[in-house]
């Protein structure tokens, strides 16, 4: 049976089984990490058949549903997180960087590429560097001795800071027209200092990539179809709106967060954009 060392948080191992019943916990699974450390075989994810070998790492966010079919014995990890794991005034969680995770991971839960449930990273030394974590997390969190929850803690921040960031890449990489140009570099950037405008500027953007000021706006609309500026508001509103759907922060909190003079500042232009008020879209989503 699972169990808990950190609240809301499960993780499970399996060593050389053929049949696997974790699946089962989907349903209050609200973010999960699959390592498949060795064997072979093929998830039924969201309909979608994809093949799983040695060393595949696979994430899954709210609403994903799968199955896992064994075609040779299999030695998996799943990590498992429940939504108030990552609310931030949960006293339990009070010495764990939970909001810095959830920002590292929030641009990823409204992406709807399903492609990027298998995760693949664009530095081998990268995905080595998450398998060793994973095998680490999970010797310190099933040992029989007390576990060094500074060791698991820690662990678990850079395993999904590095899952984080490679999905970003790829999620960038699969929307810009030219993946291999300057602008997929602008765009990673401006997600990860998203919650930081002065440096998402077109002044400063052009400096830190060494674009002609009067020249980095037009560069960027010509490969993304919009201005910077535009960009960076529905990149906001998008997260605005994973905040609404997976968090129970207050309206006055996201707003302060995301830039926004205030919660009526935040709602005007969420109407204006989204075409509902932030209150309506909350109370959809029941």
């Amino acid at each position: 049976m699972p169990r808990t060392i950190i609240n809301n948080f499960v993780l499970q191992h399996y060593e050389n089984e053929t049949y696997f019943d974790f699946c089962r916990y989907t349903s209050i699974r609200f973010f999960e990490v699959l390592y498949f450390e060795k064997g072979t075989g093929n998830l039924k994810i969201n309909g979608s058949t994809v093949p799983y070998v040695d060393n595949s790492v696979f994430v899954f966010i709210p609403d994903d549903i799968y199955t896992v079919n064994v075609d040779s014995s299999t030695t998996v990890t799943t990590i498992k997180f429940l939504k108030s794991f990552f609310n931030t005034t949960s006293e339990a969680n009070a010495t764990l960087p939970i909001n810095n995770w959830f920002r590292q991971k929030e641009g990823i839960l409204y992406n709807e590429i399903k492609q990027l449930r298998l995760l693949d990273f664009k530095e081998s030394f990268e995905k080595e560097n998450v398998t060793s974590l994973v095998k680490l997390l999970t010797k310190e969190y099933l040992k029989n001795s007390a576990n060094d929850l500074f060791i698991i803690e820690n662990s678990l921040s850079v395993v999904l800071h590095l899952i984080a960031r490679n999905m970003r890449e790829n999620a960038t990489h699969l929307t810009v027209n030219k993946p291999k140009s300057k602008v997929q570099d602008l765009i990673n950037y401006i997600q990860t200092h998203i919650y930081d405008s002065k440096v998402i500027t077109n002044t400063h953007l052009a400096e830190e990539f060494g674009i002609a000021d009067n020249y980095i706006g037009q560069y960027f609309k010509k490969h993304m179809g919009m201005s910077i500026k535009k960009y960076i508001l529905n990149y906001k509103l998008n997260l605005v709106e994973t905040r609404l759907k997976y968090t129970d922060m207050q309206f006055s909190e996201i707003a302060l967060e995301l830039g926004f003079t205030d919660a009526s500042h935040l709602n005007k232009t969420f109407l204006a954009y989204k075409g509902t008020t932030i209150g309506a879209f909350k109370e959809s989503l029941k």
